[in-house]
């Protein structure tokens, strides 16, 4: 990786989702902007503040698809990030763990 670039394993893929209710939406769905979780699998020598392993919350209109081997990961950069999600966070116990 390169410069501020993140490689991410998306989460969840494109599908059906259940509400909290348990209702049943499904891809088709017209939703508002809704924000997603992934992995970090690799990350360029000039990111900061996030490490493999990490959970990030990014914006799905925003992203770059590739493919390595196979699998399909997203390219991002790390200004692209809305939040980061990891156990080394976690600095007391009252920390959650989630660095906005």
């Amino acid at each position: 990786m390169l410069h501020d670039r993140l490689l991410v394993r998306t989460d969840t893929g494109e599908g059906e989702r259940r509400s909290s209710g348990g209702i049943v939406i499904p891809a088709t769905a017209a939703v508002g902007r809704r924000l997603e979780w992934a992995e970090v699998v690799a990350v360029g020598h000039n990111v900061r503040g996030v490490e493999v392993g990490d959970r990030v919350l990014y914006d799905p209109e925003d992203r770059a698809e590739v493919e390595v081997r196979g699998v399909a990961y997203l390219l991002m950069r790390e200004r692209d990030l809305h939040a980061v999600a990891a156990e080394r966070l976690q600095g007391s116990d009252d920390a959650t763990g989630l660095y906005l």
